[in-house]
This record gives structure tokens, sequence and C-alpha cells, in this order.
């Protein structure tokens, strides 16, 4: 009775004495190549972030995950491990942001790459050792000579292949190529969609809730100053905040401004498709108040001619805060 192997042998055996095959090698080469193409200065902001991204997240974890499931050579014709490598990472990409939905991260960027990452490196591991398992000759290669000699013999070579199966064969060649094609231009050249930019406050929590209503002069209040870009462009912003009394005739049911003094200014850089979130602490230096008014603009700021309600009307986006305002205890 043959005696059987001890499973710790059989790992070290994979993956000490065992070398890597060149496309598992390659596959973690590009993501290495696409987390640095992605995250470096400069890089990450030219075409070469594209070049990366796109195998990474239309090519790669599918045919990783075809080479752990069929790790011989005959296992899968290579035309069919192609074209599945496509199509099954494209459904497993939307999967794996709808699980990052349900998660604190979200979908973004960084917690998309660690999923993707520890998809790659895990699967590259199983299908290392799954094809470490099989006889030398058994075991799938990169044998591009032979993949073009085949995609020759089904594609054009008469004999080889009925017509309906070369018909068959050129059609999803052409329909795989062609998805491809539409993704390259639909990131190279996206669609811009509606411009807008979003001005917020939070409360002390950084909550949409819990906002002051008492202040107190010469003492610190904080809260925090949202700005959201989605204007397609970097834009600095100027953020102006103002200690304001406002009287209600309600005869008229009007209301009057009778003081607003600036408490501070100051800009803010915020990348397209960024928020920035700032810590910002309100400190009255008298009463007499009963509104923090807080206004926002773009590139278009006016000099300090324009006062009053002239200016609040010139802001892109105007918040305020009703409050009330103490003498030092």
């Amino acid at each position: 009775m043959a005696r059987m192997q001890n499973p710790y042998d059989t790992i070290i055996e994979a993956f000490v004495t065992t070398r890597e095959t060149a496309d598992l090698v390659i596959c973690e080469l590009w993501l290495a190549g696409t987390l640095l193409a992605l995250y470096l200065p400069y890089l990450n902001e030219s075409f070469v972030r594209v070049i990366f991204s796109l195998p990474m997240v239309l090519f790669i974890p599918g045919y990783i995950l075809i080479a752990s499931l069929f790790p011989g050579a005959r296992d899968l014709d290579g035309i069919i491990r192609i074209i599945l490598s496509f199509g099954i990472s494209i459904a497993i990409i939307p999967l794996l942001g709808l699980g990052l939905s349900y998660t604190p991260w979200g979908i973004h960027l960084t917690p998309m790459m660690i999923c993707i990452s520890l998809l790659t490196i895990c699967l590259c591991l199983i299908a290392h050792y799954r094809r470490a398992k099989l006889p030398q000759e058994e075991r799938l290669t990169l044998p591009l000579g032979a993949l073009r000699q085949k995609l020759s013999a089904d594609l054009f070579i008469e004999g080889e292949n009925s017509r309906i199966d070369r018909v068959i064969s050129i059609i999803l060649v052409i329909a795989v190529v062609a998805a491809v094609v539409t993704v390259i231009f639909a990131v190279a050249l996206p669609k811009e969609g509606e411009k807008f930019t979003g001005f917020f406050i939070l409360g002390d929590d950084q909550k949409i809730a819990d906002y002051p209503k008492d202040l107190t002069v010469g003492e610190n209040t904080s809260l925090f100053i949202g700005i959201t870009n989605h204007e397609y462009r970097p834009i600095t912003y100027t953020v102006e905040t103002y200690l304001v009394n406002m009287t209600l005739n309600e005869s008229t049911n009007r209301s009057t401004l009778v003081a607003m003094d600036r408490l501070d200014r100051f800009n803010v850089s915020v990348s397209h498709n960024e928020t920035r979130i700032l810590p910002y602490n309100i400190s009255p230096e008298k009463d007499g108040y009963n509104q923090v008014e807080f206004l926002l603009f773009n590139e278009s700021l006016p000099d300090d001619t324009v006062e009053g309600l002239d200016r609040i009307t010139q802001s892109i986006h105007n918040l305020h805060l009703w409050v009330t305002i103490w003498p030092p205890q």
C-alpha cells in the first residue's frame, strides 16, 4: 500500500522546490505595476494608470481564477480560457464593489485595490500549488507560440474545424475585442456629468447634528466645514465666515441685515471628485449677533467693496447657524 505524502511536505515541495510558471509571475508583476501607477506621484495622473489598470480589472482576476480551477494544460482550450478570463473578471469586480458597499470603507480606490490585491495573491498561490501537484508535462505554462498556432487553426485554416465553429470563434474574439476597446474609450474619454460643488457644515462629531447654538465671547466652539468638488477641474475655493445680526419684521415677515462682520477667510484646494472636511473653530470677539454666516466662493472672489447682502448673493453657496452669543463669564 502506497504511503500517503505528508500535507506539509506537499506544501514545501510546491512553494520551495517548484518554480512558479511565467503567467503567474506576470500577473503578480502586473499587480505591482498597477499599484505603483495608481499611487506614485506623476504616474497616477498619466495614461500609464489606465494602461495598467484595465488588464487588472478586465482580465487578470478571471485568468488566475480559471488557472486555479483548471491547473492542467489540457483542462481547457486556450481560446476558451482567454474568453472566460475576460467574462469572469467583468463579473468579479462588480461583486467586490457590491460587497464593499456594505462595509464602512465603501467603494473607493484604496479598499477596492486592497480587495483586488488580496484576491490576486491568494488565487496565484492556489494556482501555483495545484499546478505543482501535477506532473511537469501536464502543468499549464505560457506557450505563446502554440497559442498563436491554435488561434490560427481555429480561425483561419480550412479543415481544422467546421465553418460554424470558426464563425462562432471569430464572433467571440470580436466581442471580446469590442468590449475591451469600449472600456478603454470610456475610461480614456469619460463623459462629463453634471458639474456642481457641495458645501456643508457638520457638528462636533462630524455628523449632521449637534450644531452649536450657544457661543461665548473669547471662547472657541468647534465644528467642521465640508467642500465637495464635482466641477471636473481642481479648484481653490475661498471660505469666509461672518458674525451677522438679522432682525425679523413680523408685520412684513422680512429679515433685515443690521450688522455683518467678518470672522475669518481662508483658501481650500480641492481636486475633482474629492471631498475635504476641515475642522473649524468659531471664536466671537463680542456679542450682539444672532447668526454665523458661511460663504463659499470659487475663483470669482469679489473684492472687499462688495459687502452685506450683495456679498452673500455673489457667493456660490451660503450657510448659516442661528446662535446666541453670551458675554464672557
